[in-house]
C-alpha cells in the first residue's frame, strides 16, 4: 500500500465516522423530542384573514434560538404557505400535514435575526412563540418570501391572547 492509499483510507474512515456521529446525534434528538408534537388540522369554519408564502426555518426551545427541536412535522426546513385565520395560524408546509396553532396556544410574535442554520438581516425572521404542551413554550421561525413582515406580525399579534405578561409592551430584542 502506498502513502496515497493510506491517506485516502484515513479520509474515508474519518468521513464515515463523522456521518455515523451525525446520524446518532439526530436519532438521539428525535427521541428526546418525541414527547412534543405540533397540533394538526384546521378547525372547521376558520375564516382566512391573510395568506403568505414563507420559508419555514426551524422550531427551537423558547428564547434559545440555537437549540433545535424536532417536533413532528416541524423537524425540517420547508417552503410553504401560512394562513392567518380568525382562530389562529395554519402552517401549510410542502410535504407535511397542516399545523394549526390556535390563538390560545400563541404566546408572542416578534422579529428575530438568528436561529439555528440561519442568520438574516436584522428583523428578517418572524418568531412565533407557542405552547407545544401545557409546560413547554417553543419558538418557530418563518421567513416571508416577499416584502417586509411587519403587517404579517401585526395580524398575528392580534391573535395572541392578552395576559398579564403580554399586556405590557415587550422591550426585549431578539437577535
Amino acid at each position: 500500500m502506498s502513502a496515497r492509499d493510506i491517506a485516502i483510507a484515513i479520509i474515508i474512515a474519518v468521513a464515515a465516522l463523522v456521518l455515523v456521529v451525525m446520524f446518532t446525534a439526530w436519532r438521539r434528538r428525535l427521541r428526546r423530542d418525541s414527547g412534543l408534537s405540533a397540533p394538526l388540522g384546521v378547525p372547521e369554519h376558520a375564516e382566512v384573514i391573510a395568506r403568505r408564502e414563507v420559508l419555514y426555518v426551524s422550531t427551537t426551545k423558547h428564547d434559545q434560538p440555537l437549540e433545535r427541536l424536532t417536533l413532528h412535522p416541524l423537524a425540517y426546513r420547508a417552503r410553504g404557505e401560512v394562513a392567518v385565520t380568525d382562530r389562529g395560524l395554519a402552517l401549510c408546509l410542502d410535504g407535511a400535514p397542516t399545523v394549526f396553532l390556535a390563538s390560545a396556544r400563541l404566546a408572542s410574535v416578534d422579529r428575530a435575526t438568528v436561529t439555528i442554520d440561519r442568520v438574516v438581516e436584522p428583523g428578517g425572521l418572524v418568531r412565533v412563540a407557542w405552547s407545544a404542551d401545557d409546560d413547554t413554550i417553543v419558538d418557530s421561525y418563518l421567513r416571508l418570501t416577499d416584502g417586509d413582515p411587519q403587517n404579517f406580525i401585526s395580524e398575528l399579534q392580534r391573535l395572541v391572547p392578552a395576559t398579564d405578561d403580554t399586556a405590557a409592551p415587550d422591550t426585549g430584542a431578539t437577535s
